[in-house]
């Protein structure tokens, strides 16, 4: 964001909220940033009070709960995972349009990317994520690495700045050894990630992970290989069953999953794979509609997700936000009413019985989608 809009910085709440600015891209030489254009009070379509007081209230849950070195820790059944969840939280607290330096929820997200940056420096083989608490480490690193990516993305001191593109190449690095090397049926290497770096096997859930993490480097500037990139969306491609919807894995292959598969649009889409609807063309397009149509009947506003409501939602709203009004307009009211109405007393939500970082982190993200501040999920 600019610099200049400093005023932001004064209040918290709904001032910073009613102070909605539209996020351009502007395309510098290396390097892609994000800036904001001047604060206008007109909120923006389909927000209104019920969900910018919903918005705030988690907002501060997760302010509140942020531990004195920066992280968050998860508050559930499922482990600590503080790199998954101090990623999410920054990049909730970061949709809200605070970043590292400016924006009434500057303080935390600096705190939050300096832990990550600290974090970073433990390893020496370019993985962001732990320590000790992250058994599943690669699910920290791909969500530290997006984190960090739209971090790098604002204007910052020259000095930070060199700190995050020296993580986010590393990062890159580890992504792209991490890959698995092992051949398909169809003679190909399976382009899929899995758990922990090294392991050479493939899992959905954590390639789209690694997929949304490389596309926020390269969105930003980082060199990323593009046949890592190609051999992902061939994987993906790969796990597609019958009924259109994606498998948890090409090896296992097993039924669609509804969470996988909204996951996979989004990947699609950031790797410039459409469905007809949203402008592709040709055999891609109607293998990628398909896939949608699945999701619209799996995982829509009314489903339970498969048990994994929150991330079916967390990744299905930025599809449905990329394919634009009309569907948009479909999705937003009823999932914002379905959001406001599930919150907690304390501001937070319990997603997916992980925890209530977890659950806060998703629904403020996908709460304010609409005031389009992440670059990620730019249209």
């Amino acid at each position: 964001m600019n610099r200049n809009n400093r005023d932001m910085s004064g209040g918290k709440g709904l001032c910073l909220l009613l102070a909605v600015a539209v996020v351009a891209l502007t395309v510098l030489p290396g390097k892609q940033t994000a800036k904001a254009e001047a604060p206008s009070p007109i909120m923006p379509e389909l927000v209104n009070r019920k969900i910018l007081t919903s918005i705030d209230r988690g907002l501060k849950y997760l302010v509140d709960t942020q531990r004195r070195d920066g992280s968050w820790l998860n508050q559930g059944g499922y482990g600590m995972y503080p790199a998954v969840m101090t990623g999410l939280s920054g990049l909730a607290l970061m949709a809200g349009g605070s970043t590292p330096e400016t924006g009434p929820y500057a303080k935390s997200v600096a705190k939050a990317m300096n832990y990550l940056l600290r974090v970073a420096e433990t390893h020496t083989d370019g993985l962001v994520a732990g320590p000790g608490a992250e058994y599943r480490s690669m699910y920290g690193h791909g969500f530290s690495v997006l984190f960090l990516a739209q971090c790098y993305g604002m204007e910052l001191n020259i000095a930070t700045e060199a700190k995050l593109r020296k993580v986010l190449n590393g990062g890159v690095k580890l992504i792209v050894n991490s890959q698995s090397k092992k051949t398909s049926r169809f003679g190909k290497p399976c382009g899929g990630w899995y758990y922990t770096p090294g392991s050479s096997s493939d899992e959905g859930s954590v390639t789209v992970t690694q997929l949304q993490a490389l596309r926020a480097c390269r969105n930003v500037g980082i060199k990323v290989p593009k046949d890592c990139i190609d051999k992902a969306v061939e994987y993906l491609r790969h796990c597609q069953m019958a009924d259109g919807g994606i498998c948890y894995s090409f090896s296992s292959r097993g039924s669609s999953r509804p969470p996988i598969s909204a996951a996979a649009i989004a990947c699609f889409y950031a790797a410039g794979v459409y469905d007809r609807g949203t402008g592709g063309k040709g055999t891609e397009a109607e293998m990628v509609e398909k896939l949608v149509q699945y999701v619209d009947r799996a995982a829509g506003t009314g489903s339970s997700g498969g048990g994994h409501w929150f991330y079916t939602q967390f990744y299905l709203s930025q599809v449905k936000y990329q394919q634009g009004k009309k569907p948009w307009k479909a999705y937003y009211p009823a999932m914002s009413q379905r959001f406001t109405q599930m919150q907690n007393p304390d501001g937070s939500w319990n997603g997916d019985s992980v925890g209530t970082t977890y659950g806060t982190a998703i629904a403020t993200m996908i709460l304010q989608l609409p005031f389009g501040y992440l670059p990620i999920v730019q249209r």
